[in-house]
This record gives C-alpha cells, sequence and structure tokens, in this order.
C-alpha cells in the first residue's frame, strides 16, 4: 500500500515572514454517525480480524476479534441501559491505561453517554472538582484504593449514583443487568447520536488554575483521527508484511492517548494496554507485545536513549556509545536534508559506519522498544533535535506533534518523508495555524473543541477569537516552509529587570534530557539574572555514583559533592549555548527531593505547576541571587 500524496501546504507571509499555514484535509468530514459505530462496522466488514490483543493472568498475550470486541461493548451498553443511565448523562472512568477502559469508554458512547476521564493518579480534591463539574452520574474505578478515595468524597457528590470497580468485577456484573435489555434499545440510541453530539469532557492539566472542562465531540474525533491515519500511512497502514500494532502505554485520561486508541480501532491496528510504566515492567510488556509502532512522550525516549548510555559505559563502552551517537544524528540529519531538495543523502562512508553501529548500538536501542519498533509519536512537549536526529539514523522514525486537550490532541505533525528535525511538522491535513502579532499561536479546524462547559447549563462555552481562531497560550514561530517550533508559553514569559524577555522551555528542555537531571525550572521575572532549580534522576544519579565509586554519600553530601555539581555545570553550559548570554542561566540550586504531583509542583500530565514551586521553593531561590 502506498503512501498518499500530501497535498501541499497554503502558506501566506507578512512583511516577508511567514505567518499562516494551512494544510487541505486528506480525509473528507463525516456527516453521521459517532465513535460507538467504529466497533460493529469492523465487526461487520472484518468480524475474524484481530481489534485488541490482552495480557492475561499468566503474562501471555491473547487476541480479541473485532466481532467479540463488539459482543462486549454491547453487552457493558445494554447494562448501562439497564441500571437507569439516560442518554447526555456524564459517567467518569478513573482507572490506568487497561483493556477495561476503551470498553467502557465505547460501551458508554454506545449507550448515549458522555465519558469524562480522571487521571488515576488524582488527589481527593481533583477527583471531587471534576466529578462535581460535570455533574457525573456514575463512576468506573480500577482498584480498591481509588474505589476508597471516590467513597470518601460521596458526601460531598449528590449526583453521584453508581461507583463500580473494574477488579472486582464490575464489567462482568454490568453486562449481567443488561441481558434482558434488547440489542434494539441501544442500538437506538447509537442510531440518535450524530457527529455534533458530545462525546466526553476531558479537563485540563490546571497548570494556572482549576483545571476546566474540554468539550469534545464525536466530529471532533474523526477530524483529528481520520487525518492522522490518513497522514501517518506508514504507522497507522503498515507498509511491511508485518500488521501495524502498538502497545499503549500512555495514559488514555490524556486526550493523547485517547486520541492513539481510538484512531488504531478505527484504522483497525492492533491494540494493546500497558497499564505500569514502571521500567522493567514495560521493558518486558513491550517485549513480549513486539508494537510496530508507539506512542511517546520526551522523557521516555529520553530515558531509552539515557539507559542504553549508561550500560555502555558500565560496559567500559562509552565512547563507543557516543560516536555511534554521532554517526547515527548526522545519518538523521543526512536524510532530512534529502527529502528536502538539499543534498544526496548519507553517503557511502556514513551508511557504512551507521551499519556497524547498527549491529553494536542501535539494535540494543531498538530491542528496548520491543524489537519492532519502526515509528514513534512524539508529544507532550518538544523532543528537540538532536534526539530526533539520534532515533531517526538508529532506524526509528519520529513524529512529533503538537496539540492540545482543546484541539483533541495533535493541531500539527511531522509529515512522512518531509521531516524537519526540531520542529513540531506541519499543520494536521484540515488545520490552519496562524502567529498572532505576540507570538502566540493560534488555530483552526474541525478536530478544534466546542468550548469550555459550564457546570450550570450542562454546555460549551465558546471560546474562539472573532475570525474563529482558537488562542492557544503557546508562543511560536513558523520558518519559510511553514514548519512550527514551539519556543515557550505565553504566561510563563520570563522578563528580566533588564528588559529581556525570554522563553523558559528550550532551557529547560535541554537540562531535562541530562542524565542526572529529573526537572529543571528556570527562574529569571524580575530579577537581573536567569538562574534554575534542578532535581536529580534516580536511575541516572544511581549510575552517576556506581561510576565515581560514591555509593556511600548521603543525599546531603551530594548535593555539596564537587565532581557531581561539576557534571551539571556541564549540562547547564551545554544548555546556555543554545541561548544568548542575557538568556542564559547564572546559577543554578539543586534540590534535596523531586518534584511530585502529590506535592503539588506536578500536573498529573507531568507539567510544572510554576507557582507552586516558586512559593515553596523561595529561600532556594533568593540564595541564588544574593551576592
Amino acid at each position: 500500500m502506498s503512501q498518499p500524496p500530501l497535498t501541499e501546504p497554503q502558506i501566506k507571509t507578512e512583511h516577508g515572514r511567514v505567518r499562516e499555514i494551512s494544510v487541505p484535509p486528506l480525509a473528507p468530514a463525516v456527516t453521521h454517525g459517532n465513535l460507538a459505530d467504529i466497533p460493529f462496522t469492523n465487526a461487520v466488514e472484518a468480524p475474524a480480524e484481530t481489534a485488541l490483543t490482552r495480557k492475561g493472568r499468566t503474562d501471555t498475550w491473547w487476541h480479541m476479534t473485532t466481532r467479540d470486541f463488539a459482543r462486549e461493548v454491547q453487552a457493558v451498553a445494554k447494562g448501562l441501559v439497564a441500571l437507569g443511565l439516560n442518554p447526555g448523562d456524564r459517567v467518569a472512568i478513573m482507572a490506568r491505561t487497561t483493556y477495561e477502559w476503551t470498553l467502557t469508554d465505547f460501551a458508554a458512547w454506545t449507550a448515549g453517554l458522555i465519558t469524562v476521564p480522571v487521571y488515576p493518579t488524582s488527589s481527593p480534591s481533583q477527583a471531587r472538582h471534576i466529578l462535581q463539574d460535570a455533574g457525573v452520574r456514575a463512576c468506573f474505578v480500577e482498584d480498591v484504593q481509588q474505589s476508597r478515595l471516590i467513597s470518601a468524597e460521596r458526601g460531598n457528590l449528590p449526583g453521584l449514583e453508581h461507583l463500580w470497580q473494574f477488579s472486582s468485577g464490575a464489567v462482568g456484573h454490568i453486562m449481567d443487568a443488561g441481558r434482558d435489555i434488547p440489542d434494539a434499545a441501544v442500538d437506538e440510541r447509537r442510531a440518535r447520536t450524530g457527529p455534533e453530539s458530545v462525546a466526553t469532557l476531558i479537563y485540563t492539566s490546571g497548570t494556572t488554575g482549576p483545571p476546566k472542562g474540554c468539550v469534545l465531540t464525536h466530529g471532533n474525533f474523526f477530524a483529528e483521527v481520520d487525518n492522522a491515519i490518513e497522514l501517518l500511512h506508514p504507522v497507522f497502514r503498515s507498509v511491511s508484511a508485518e500488521p501495524a500494532s502498538t502497545l499503549l502505554f500512555l495514559p488514555l485520561s490524556h486526550v493523547f492517548g485517547r486520541m492513539v486508541a481510538i484512531g488504531c480501532l478505527r484504522a483497525r491496528v492492533r491494540l494493546g494496554h500497558a497499564p505500569s510504566i514502571q521500567t522493567d515492567d514495560l521493558l518486558a510488556d513491550l517485549a513480549s507485545f513486539a508494537p510496530t509502532f508507539l506512542l511517546g512522550i520526551p522523557y521516555v525516549l529520553e530515558k531509552v536513549y539515557n539507559t542504553g548510555r549508561a550500560t555502555a559505559e558500565k560496559m567500559g563502552r562509552a565512547s563507543s556509545f557516543d560516536r555511534g551517537a554521532r554517526i547515527a544524528r548526522r545519518y538523521g540529519e543526512a536524510v532530512e536534508e534529502r527529502e528536502h531538495g538539499h543534498g544526496d543523502g548519507p553517503g557511502w562512508g556514513l551508511r557504512a559506519a551507521r551499519g556497524l553501529y547498527d549491529t553494536l548500538i542501535y539494535r540494543r536501542i531498538r530491542a528496548a522498544l520491543g524489537g519492532h519498533c519502526r515509528h514513534i509519536i512524539c508529544g507532550g512537549s518538544p523532543l528537540g533535535r538532536r534526539l530526533a536526529a539520534f532515533f531517526e539514523g538508529a532506524g526509528v522514525a519520529i513524529y512529533e506533534g503538537y496539540g492540545l486537550t482543546e484541539t483533541t490532541a495533535a493541531a500539527t505533525a511531522t509529515p512522512p518523508l518531509k521531516p524537519r528535525l526540531g520542529t513540531v511538522g506541519w499543520p494536521l491535513p484540515g488545520t490552519a495555524v496562524r502567529i498572532a502579532d505576540d507570538g502566540e499561536v493560534l488555530i483552526k479546524g474541525g478536530h478544534v473543541f466546542s468550548g469550555y462547559w459550564d457546570a450550570r447549563t450542562a454546555s460549551a462555552v465558546p471560546h474562539l477569537d472573532a475570525d474563529g481562531w482558537m488562542p492557544t497560550g503557546d508562543l511560536g514561530t513558523l520558518d519559510d516552509e511553514g514548519y512550527l517550533r514551539i519556543t515557550g508559553r505565553k504566561k510563563d514569559l520570563i522578563i528580566t529587570s533588564g528588559g529581556k524577555n525570554l522563553a523558559p522551555a528550550p532551557l529547560e528542555d535541554w537540562l531535562r534530557a541530562h542524565p542526572l537531571v529529573s526537572q529543571c525550572l528556570v527562574v529569571g521575572d524580575n530579577r537581573p539574572y536567569v538562574t534554575a532549580l534542578l532535581t536529580l534522576e534516580p536511575d541516572g544519579l544511581a549510575h552517576w555514583q556506581r561510576m565515581h565509586k560514591k555509593e556511600h554519600l548521603s543525599t546531603a553530601e551530594l548535593l555539596v559533592d564537587g565532581d557531581l555539581l561539576r557534571n551539571l555545570q556541564q549540562a547547564v553550559d551545554e544548555a546556555n549555548s543554545q541561548v544568548s548570554r542575557p538568556e542564559s542561566i547564572r546559577r543554578f540550586a539543586v534540590l534535596p527531593r523531586d518534584f511530585t504531583e502529590t506535592d503539588g509542583h506536578l500536573t498529573p500530565s507531568m507539567k510544572l505547576r510554576r507557582a507552586a514551586i516558586v512559593r515553596d521553593f523561595a529561600a532556594e531561590i533568593e540564595k541564588m541571587y544574593v551576592r
């Protein structure tokens, strides 16, 4: 199956600069039906084809056909009807990335309901806010701990009538409740739901205030996944003899993971779920499932790279790994230049060197991803040119994208065969991107949400400007060919006392990629110069201690250890080389503990809560400005 032609983007310039780019859709707009139709259409058109692969109690994977998945969706939907849930009612799902999550999502849509994701790590107050604001009537949880958390809040949730626990057999009980409900009762509800109907309320991370519910319709998801499937043809329509498959490990409570799950079922790509992201658990699942592509975030790719280098260093082959990494980056950059008509691609010598290091290094990197992975869709935050080029050279194509909950995940993506490393690509087909006068990224498209949920009216409040553009709050630039580069958050913009404006994200992303650094917060608003708070990556630190024979040092001793501080200073110097002198980090402080969601320093999607961090570490910040 060949790659469908990509329509060339339409670019508008103002005063010699690219200000707007739009890409025509690759898929026709869906004018009738809804997401719940997907399992039933699959069951009719390809009943024996594998829809999902599930992990059994003996850690072995078994296949589920499209016919069997549709039967389970219908059975759960009938149970929801029997238990008194009405069309338009909101049903929450609070669980890790499991088969039951996807099953109940589609079953709820089949019954005409609206699903409301809740992060499994949410605090009682966070979960309460979402359930109250959405007016949830029923809630699925994964285990007894989550059940206790919600039960403790029942007094504040008078509208919550049902609480079901996956681990105690909730799915089977609901199926039993619906045995006497005729299929026609559910089919009629499904037929009444159209593309304009609300599919889900997904709440934002709440970095700057209480989470807001984004109202996403069935049509929003169709516009997103149908164009993504056509654009990322090598991913969803595997061009090799091996059928496409993916193991989903990112949270389904986040729009990114949800979009890919829906896209896989829409494209009939074999889908698996991995609930644990602990390194050993995930590596074992990847090895046994062997996906052809993965959905990832920069943190995961940084972890794979850093673990590979640490292993090489432990074996006394760090210099060999570093040479191989340089070869991979050069190879990836040469491929990029060829695709853009600026060169002939990797020369004979570079191809030969890559072949040598493929055996020594790259094969091990691919093995950590399951051995069969050739594509990674990456989002959440900028990956960076160095790492993107490395993986491209190591034989894993990276499709970097950018989007928000409000845009049903990706608004831009790297187009196949036209990569531009270090950018987040062109607009998704059917999407337009514009840069406002102040540098803010504006978006239009069929996947842009209806608005934010208003609990008083149980409807969406539109969030578009007079011309139909959605302001993202992100800052960015478009290059001469229309590739988008995200430079930071508008609200995060730092203005030093000397009047220098800078976005902290590029420095933070660069430092976070270092094996010793877990998190980084750049500080400098109304200050004479820029500083940073650093936290240490446990695995990277443990490896460093072994290599420097300093396992005996306590945390307090490490924070003042000269060798460690010199290594961190080198990392800061590397980051500073990417920016001007006024934007560079002059001093840094290493904190004794990491930022966590529990402490209120991270959102459930791992974004920094800047105000909380600055407040809680005010003393450490002040010390960096004492002469």
